[in-house]
């Protein structure tokens, strides 16, 4: 991990499309701006992460639903 320091008004730069901007700083809170391009998704971590989990979680459910589906399918196919 790379830790860098930077004071307000400050930014640091990521390739040459994404900028982190230190905006303010208020004790033990920092806000910060993100400047990138529309195509880029920008998440908190928490939020990234239950968007991870409801992906897998979706995944997951998927499958079965798709075998339960293929198996009815064959079972109406076979009464026919």
């Amino acid at each position: 991990m790379l830790v860098l320091t930077r004071k307000s008004n400050q930014s640091i730069m990521i390739g040459d499309d994404i900028e982190v901007s230190v905006l303010s700083i208020m004790g033990e809170k920092v806000r910060i701006g993100i400047q990138a391009p529309r195509d880029i998704p920008v998440f908190r971590k928490e939020v990234y992460l239950e968007i991870q989990q409801e992906r897998n979680g979706a995944a997951a459910s998927e499958d079965p639903r798709g075998e339960v589906n293929e198996a009815l399918r064959k079972l109406g196919t076979a009464a026919e």
